[in-house]
């Protein structure tokens, strides 16, 4: 099932909807002030709206269901994005088809609103492969567990786009923790040497696993670091899905213009736990999250859009029977699924499988032997 939308700026005219064509976002000075809120008109046409809604709403059940397929042991382990669907869903919703997108173990939201489908998805997170899906067809990169590898990837792609003259943008994902990673900072020092056309979007939603952002880092916000490559730097509500897709459609936009990268910090929260084996009572009060859970992004916009006259019960009835066909799609497919040759995990390590490999693959063979005569 293919859920993802290509965006134009040349939408079907702005938005007559109260609320709904604004955004609100603060830049980062070239002396690394941060501004105050400006807001700004953003061009989403009705259908936009309800497709934006349509993806955080089916996100929102695929989160769900894959935290219950994780306590029934069909998933190894899962990194829920409830919460964040504003900042991935807004985000990939600025691309273009022909765009790139390289997200973290976390983006299964925004790769599956890019429009993979969900069942190559779960590959990754039920250990029969690496990545499931294709990355060239759906031009997303696998998502990654190391931190904050996937930007310099990004960066690499961006630079050869430039090269080129091949007019795409590359996107990347990364949280507060994995900005204080190295390869962060080489990632948006590299892009602000080459002028590549990459942007950077980190989803600060307070804790690197268990670490509040107040140990992280003294700076007041991420977007600041921007002003310390020489690039624009932007922090937004990352509960705010228009707020967001105005921010990162300026960035994207820029990029493809050929003024360089972005990085947009995207102020959120995970609702859930940082993976499905974390006990966040361990680091976060209960009144912590109620405060955030009553900024939940999905239910938030949904009320804009329902004040906006932009959807009717019928609409979302659609949407909650598509989310449920998805959600019994993934069950099915993991209950289902043939059981692989474990034998497998020894053929693409290397071009020629080393004399250490084969005796390795020779005792699991052994072994597996062994269990059919039994």
């Amino acid at each position: 099932m293919n859920v993802s939308v290509e965006v134009s700026s040349a939408a079907s005219g702005p938005s007559s909807f109260p609320g709904l064509s604004k955004a609100a976002w603060q830049d980062v000075a070239a002396e690394g002030a941060l501004g105050t809120a400006n807001p700004h008109a953003v061009d989403l046409s009705a259908d936009q709206l309800r497709s934006l809604y349509r993806l955080m709403a089916l996100s929102r059940r695929v989160d769900r269901q894959a935290i219950n397929l994780t306590r029934q042991g069909a998933l190894g382990v899962f990194a829920s994005s409830h919460g964040q669907e504003a900042a991935q869903v807004g985000s990939v919703f600025a691309l273009e088809a022909d765009d790139w997108l390289f997200p973290t173990y976390r983006e299964t939201v925004g790769t599956f609103a890019r429009g993979v489908d969900v069942v190559e998805l779960l590959a990754l997170f039920s250990g029969s492969w690496h990545c499931g899906f294709d990355p060239y067809k759906y031009r997303v990169a696998p998502l990654t567990t190391p931190l904050a590898t996937q930007a310099l990837h990004a960066v690499g792609l961006a630079m050869a786009a430039k090269i080129k003259h091949d007019p795409i943008v590359a996107l990347t994902f990364f949280g507060d923790g994995a900005a204080s990673e190295g390869d962060a900072h080489e990632a948006l020092n590299m892009a602000g040497v080459y002028g590549a056309p990459v942007v950077f979007v980190v989803q600060n939603n307070g804790y690197a696993i268990s670490v509040p952002y107040r140990l992280q880092t003294r700076a007041s916000s991420i977007a600041l670091r921007a002003a310390g490559v020489g690039i624009p730097g932007i922090r937004v509500d990352g509960n705010d899905v228009i707020s967001v897709y105005g921010a990162v459609r300026t960035a994207v936009d820029r990029a493809r213009r050929g003024d360089g990268p972005t990085l947009v910090e995207a102020v959120t929260y995970r609702l859930e736990a940082h993976t499905t084996a974390d006990d966040t009572s361990r680091y976060r009060s209960d009144d912590e999250a109620s405060e955030w859970r009553a900024r939940d992004p999905v239910e938030r916009f949904l009320g804009v859009l329902r004040e906006g006259g932009v959807v009717d019960d019928a609409f979302l009835a659609e949407v909650e029977a598509e989310g449920e066909a998805t959600a019994a799609r993934m069950r099915d497919f993991l209950f289902d699924a043939p059981a692989g040759d474990p034998r497998e995990m020894f053929d693409h390590v290397y071009a020629a499988r080393t004399p250490q490999l084969e005796i390795e693959r020779a005792l699991l063979d052994q072994e597996l032997r062994a269990a059919d005569e039994r």
